[in-house]
C-alpha cells in the first residue's frame, strides 16, 4: 500500500507526540562525579526507550512512545554538554558544594543534606541544590556559624 492511501494522523495525535522541551536552569550546571554519572545514565536510558518505541509497527503509537525520550535525549544531552564537574571539597572546614552539612533549626529540628546540583538534588534522600535558599545561606561557613533563612535561624553543627 502506498503512503498516498495511509490515514492522516489525528490532531490529538499530532499534539501527543510534540511535548515541549523541558527547562534548562539559568544556573551554572554544576555537577558532583555522581550527578554527572547519574546524567549520562539517564541519557542512555533514554536513548533506550527511544529505540525500544522504534521497533513499534504503527506510526502513531511509534510517535507516541518517541515523544518522551526524545525530549529526554534533548534535556540530557544539554545538561551533559554544559556539565561542570565539581571536584569533592579539599577541606571541611567551611561548606562548599559537594559538602554535607548537618545543621539545627531554632525548633530543635536536626537536618543533613548533601548540597549537589539542580539534577540531582532530592530532599528527601538528603541533597539538596546548591541554588536552593539554605543551601546559598550556607556556602562558605563553617561549625558554629549561625545563618539566617529567611525568617528561621540555623546553626552548623558538622561539615562532611
Amino acid at each position: 500500500m502506498s503512503v498516498a492511501f495511509t490515514k492522516e494522523e489525528s490532531a490529538e495525535t499530532a499534539s501527543e507526540t510534540l511535548l515541549p522541551d523541558r527547562p534548562i536552569s539559568p544556573h551554572p550546571n554544576l555537577v558532583t562525579e555522581a550527578g554527572l554519572q547519574a546524567l549520562q545514565s539517564q541519557l542512555h536510558q533514554a536513548r533506550e526507550a527511544y529505540e525500544a518505541a522504534q521497533a513499534i509497527d504503527d506510526v502513531n503509537e511509534k510517535r507516541r512512545q518517541s515523544a518522551v525520550p526524545l525530549r529526554d535525549i534533548r534535556y540530557f544531552g544539554e545538561r551533559l554538554r554544559t556539565a561542570q564537574l565539581i571536584a569533592r571539597p579539599a577541606s571541611n572546614d567551611t561548606v562548599a558544594f559537594g559538602s554535607t552539612v548537618t545543621f539545627s533549626r531554632a525548633d530543635g529540628r536536626v537536618q543533613t543534606y548533601r548540597i549537589v546540583g539542580e539534577d540531582e538534588a532530592d530532599p528527601k534522600a538528603g541533597s539538596i541544590s546548591f541554588v536552593a535558599p539554605v543551601a546559598k545561606s550556607l556556602m562558605g561557613k563553617a561549625v558554629g556559624d549561625v545563618v539566617g533563612t529567611g525568617t528561621q535561624e540555623i546553626e552548623i553543627l558538622a561539615i562532611g
